[in-house]
């Protein structure tokens, strides 16, 4: 089992720069009054999550060669390949050009610290997680009479009728209308009881009628396509060991910071007479 190595733990501690009040309408809310209205719409884990990653990232040094790379790499994550797109994705945010290159370098320091971090934690975080990674492709027919996906089952098997023409008359799922082909999907995706069926499977292996939910089900495996530790399993991986970090932390934070609810007045705790 991996077990989850953090950096030293992180305060919530806000900066003393000072901004002029946001004004919306005719009202101007200062630094007091936005941090009640970000907790009272529910918007501190937002906030709290983005205060955590700063903390987190700012020892990571960052060349001054690596800026202009990081806001390549920053503009192709996001699609933004021209000017127009590029303006529409700072506008829609309430930002300027100005604020283009520090996210890019922000962006750029949270990959070296997830990676500095989590690195070599990958490999055997990938023989935990590759069972639910790995992907399948496989026919399937669902009813809820049993009688009837015992009868197709013997049509399949002993008839050699075809499983596709089969899902797409009787299946009562979307399957049927795909010949009850579903996939590649991974096995995390189907209901744990078939899943597995399908794990232990052989491609072409035909399964009897079995209960899954309140659906028989008949299965065959057509494709079993095991998962492979390449670049992009690599950051998917990176970016889990992140987040459950970053969860944790956010929710530290939260629960240190959480306000302590109203003392009863003495009307509310006074006996009954």
């Amino acid at each position: 089992m991996v077990l989850i190595q953090s950096p030293d733990p992180v305060s919530l501690a806000f900066s003393s720069e000072s901004y002029p009040p946001l004004q919306v309408g005719d009202q101007l809310l200062d630094a007091s009054e936005l941090v009640y209205r970000i907790r009272r719409y529910g918007l501190m884990p937002a906030l709290v999550k983005e205060i955590v990653i700063d903390q987190a990232i700012a020892s990571i040094p960052l060349a001054e060669a690596e800026t202009a790379t990081a806001v390549e790499s920053f503009l192709a994550t996001h699609q933004l390949t021209s000017e127009d797109q590029r303006d529409a994705f700072l506008h829609q945010r309430g930002l300027t050009l100005a604020d283009l290159e520090p996210l890019a370098r922000r962006d750029r320091r949270l990959q070296k610290f997830k990676a500095e971090t989590w690195g070599n934690q990958i490999e055997s975080y990938f023989l935990q997680r590759k069972t639910q990674m790995d992907r399948v492709l496989y026919s399937l027919i669902r009813t809820k009479e049993p009688g009837l996906a015992q009868e197709l089952f013997f049509r399949i098997q002993d008839d050699g009728q075809p499983f596709a023409d089969l899902a797409r008359q009787f299946s009562e799922g979307q399957e049927a209308q795909t010949g009850g082909l579903i996939g590649p999907v991974e096995l995390a995706v189907p209901h744990p009881a078939l899943a597995k069926v399908l794990s232990i499977s052989q491609p072409g292996q035909l399964w009897p009628p079995t209960r899954v939910g309140e659906w028989f089900v008949i299965v065959r495996l057509e494709k079993f396509l095991p998962a492979k530790l390449d670049q992009a399993n690599r950051q998917r991986l990176l970016d889990e060991l992140f987040n459950t970090w970053l969860v944790e932390q956010v929710q530290q934070v939260l629960k240190a910071n959480r306000p302590e609810p109203p003392a009863a007045t003495t009307s509310e705790v006074s006996e009954p007479g």
